[in-house]
């Protein structure tokens, strides 16, 4: 069982990577890559199963927020452990497979949710490569972020709040 220290760091170094990685999604507008707008995203999905459109951009931001700090929690629990490197290397690695799940797994389930087909890795969209790029570096930013929140929090995972 993970201590309630351990939690509480873990969602805030969560909570923390979250919030700039929306930032690295808005400002990427500036160097040319597409605005990746999770919240809207989310919202457009909720909304599509109802007649009228009972959710607003407050819902999604909270969903995108909360998946944050489940993928962290994630990160503690099972993997933190198992991926050798130092915070950086890790956290390199958690992006990468963060932004291959989304883009095989979890956009095309949304995209359809939300009444559209993104494709995987967003092939059926106007510019699949600069979203791509676009999900990578966002992904890579929440990953290096998240361990170096959790290093300076003293957060070494599940295993060592087990022992420890």
């Amino acid at each position: 069982m993970i201590s309630s220290g351990t939690f509480w760091r873990t969602v805030i170094s969560g909570f923390i990577a979250t919030f700039v990685m929306s930032m690295i999604a808005f400002i990427q507008g500036g160097i040319g890559l597409p605005v990746v707008d999770i919240g809207h995203i989310i919202v457009g999905s909720f909304n599509e199963v109802h007649v009228d459109e009972p959710y607003d951009i407050l819902w999604g931001n909270t969903a995108f927020f909360m998946g944050g700090i489940l993928l962290a929690l994630i990160w503690v629990v099972f993997l933190m452990g198992r991926i050798p490197g130092n915070w950086f290397v890790q956290g390199l690695v958690y992006g990468l497979v963060i932004s291959v799940v989304s883009g095989l797994i979890l956009s095309p389930l949304v995209s359809l949710a939300a009444g559209d087909w993104f494709g995987f890795f967003y092939l059926d969209t106007w510019v699949p490569g600069l979203l791509i790029l676009a999900g990578l570096i966002m992904h890579i930013g929440y990953g290096i972020v998240l361990t170096l929140c959790l290093k300076y929090a003293g957060v070494k995972g599940l295993d060592s709040d087990l022992t420890g």
